[in-house]
């Protein structure tokens, strides 16, 4: 149960009688109805009611949805308030924000059973004549009438008798206790008879003989007040209930995603999985891609340059990691490749190679089949992507990764990662997961972010053996696909 479900739980059991004890010494709510009846006929005779608001419905058997204390009796809202609207303004005319001393209150104005005192505008002087009967006061309850049907709250004083826009009706009572009414007609039950009888036709409208005939369960004065009282005294306890669910709530949809940040921080710090003494250690693995790196420099497939390691300084390494891991720059282990526009205008599907595939602004697909206009671009092996490379968003959304099935031809905005000797892309792809923060502020420019190719070659990655990248990713694969189900 919510904090909503909650309070209105709680004005239901106030509402049936049950939220507080009857006391036999009350005045019973059949006198309390007589008094009011004699009231509005006064008030008939005064010439300040007319003789049809005297007229009641009467409540049938079937209309009464509850049993309701003996002390107490079914009424129509009719029968012990007066239902008056408001007024708008003139066609053609505006209200002003200029103090003019003629409050006018909005539905836009009434909020959480109040009035809001923020953006109030006013009725210009010259047209406050034709409308200035039209007001509510502090002791009168509103209600809104169309657009937003149904909010019911009260008049601060300091805008008692402002005038009162023709989207919501003012109800005009005496003896009844004003905050009683306002939390009656605020429970679920009252609120189904509103948006039962609301007229659905253009624009949603709840007329005035509908709210007369709005059935409500009528307590004595005294009792009325004893509700209030509790109301006042729960209420505030559930607005900590609702805050705490809510923080509770954050914490629960959070929860999958901070789980998944600890869980991959703790696979590239080591920490995932045992270190096998037996495996064969990253400073082993590090020989191998030198001399792979030597061997593509013969080949021509790289150039001397790509041989060149920068040293990395201990200020630079951001937290410690097994003996039997090496901490490295990425441009040393791993082929970087980066995207470019095509030469061409535009991109279409192709028949030129079945397996050129192009990607643009870091936006992925592996169903669309495009080549640059020209043919030519596609078959520049500088910006081909192998089968099983990883790709990584080098422009907003930076940090986001995938991994090909198949040989792609990359756009700009993408970059390629294939790791040499048999690093495990896997390993990769969930460093680049890991890291993407870093990487997103390591990106620059006005009109989107972006990180640069010496940017990504100059990222430090924690390298474990290869045995031990093989135990990370089967552990990560098995922990976070159980992470994954509690999202769903």
């Amino acid at each position: 149960m919510n904090a909503q479900q909650l309070k209105n739980a709680i004005l239901q059991e106030a509402i049936e009688g049950r939220l507080v004890p009857q006391d036999p010494n009350d005045e019973p709510a059949s006198v309390l109805l007589a008094r009011i009846r004699k009231e509005k006929e006064r008030l008939v005779k005064e010439g300040k009611l007319k003789k049809k608001d005297l007229e009641v419905k009467p409540i049938s058997e079937d209309e009464i949805p509850f049993e309701i204390p003996e002390s107490w009796e079914w009424v129509r809202l009719g029968a012990i308030t007066t239902v008056l609207g408001g007024k708008r303004i003139p066609a053609g005319r505006k209200l002003s924000q200029n103090n003019t001393g003629h409050v006018y209150i909005r539905v836009s104005d009434m909020k959480d059973g109040m009035v809001s005192m923020e953006n109030l505008q006013y009725v210009p002087e010259d047209i406050f004549p034709s409308i200035s009967r039209y007001i509510i006061n502090k002791e009168d309850v509103f209600i809104t009438v169309a657009g937003t049907i149904g909010r019911i709250g009260k008049i601060p004083p300091e805008l008692d008798g402002a005038n009162l826009t023709e989207n919501a009706d003012r109800l005009v009572f005496t003896i009844i206790d004003q905050d009683w009414l306002i939390k009656c007609l605020q429970s679920v039950i009252v609120q189904s008879q509103i948006s039962a009888v609301t007229t659905q036709v253009g624009q949603p409208k709840l007329a005035i003989l509908r709210i007369q005939n709005l059935l409500i369960p009528l307590p004595p004065v005294e009792e009325q007040k004893r509700i209030v009282a509790k109301i006042d005294e729960l209420l505030p306890k559930v607005e900590e209930y609702g805050k705490a669910q809510d923080a509770l709530n954050k914490l629960n949809a959070e929860l999958p995603e901070r789980l998944k940040k600890s869980i991959l921080q703790e696979a590239i710090e080591g920490r995932l999985v045992p270190q096998d003494p037996n495996d064969e250690p990253a400073s082993v693995l590090l020989a191998k891609i030198r001399k792979e790196k030597e061997r593509l420099v013969k080949e021509g497939k790289l150039k001397k340059k790509d041989l060149i390691e920068t040293p990395i300084s201990e200020d630079e390494i951001p937290f410690e990691i097994p003996d039997s891991w090496e901490w490295v720059r990425l441009s040393n282990v791993v082929n970087i490749i980066m995207g470019q526009s095509p030469d061409g205008d535009d991109v279409y599907e192709s028949e030129y190679d079945d397996n050129a595939f192009e990607f643009h602004q870091g936006k992925i697909c592996f169903t669309e089949r495009f080549i640059s206009s020209s043919g030519k671009w596609c078959k520049n092996p500088s910006r081909i992507a192998e089968k099983g490379s990883l790709l990584v968003c080098v422009r907003a959304p930076i940090g986001d990764v995938n991994i090909t099935q198949r040989i792609i031809s990359i756009g700009r905005g993408l970059a390629s990662l294939t790791g040499y000797c048999g690093i495990q892309t896997l390993f990769l792809f969930f460093w680049v997961i890991a890291h993407k923060r870093v990487l997103e502020d390591k990106g620059t420019g006005s009109t989107f972010k972006a990180i640069t190719i010496e940017v990504l070659k100059n990222q430090l990655i924690p390298l474990p053996p290869l045995a031990e990248q093989h135990r990370i990713v089967e552990k990560l694969e098995q922990v976070l696909g159980k992470i994954g189900q509690l999202k769903t």
